[in-house]
């Protein structure tokens, strides 16, 4: 059970940082906020993967994309909204 929030905790922040390098500019986001983006990305990504295959893991790359598209989204969503309001 330990491994499996572990390996979710890492994931979404990788999936957090990839979409953040998509978004240009700064991005004060901050460590939890980018894991948060992550794991949303990957769920909405995964989503639109398996509407669009019937299988997402053979074709890991384009969920991979999918994914990072949605958390760079989602980042750039955050970012935006802290940049207005500061």
């Amino acid at each position: 059970m330990l491994f499996l929030l572990f390996s979710i905790v890492i994931g979404g922040l990788l999936i957090g940082a990839l979409g953040r390098l998509v978004v240009p500019g700064p991005n004060p986001i901050g460590f939890w906020r980018t894991i948060l983006c992550g794991l949303g990305g990957a769920i909405a990504g995964g989503a639109v993967a398996r509407l669009l295959f019937r299988n997402p893991g053979a074709h890991w790359l384009v969920t991979l994309v999918l994914e990072v598209l949605a958390a760079a989204f989602l980042v750039w969503l955050i970012s935006g909204r802290r940049r207005r309001a500061g």
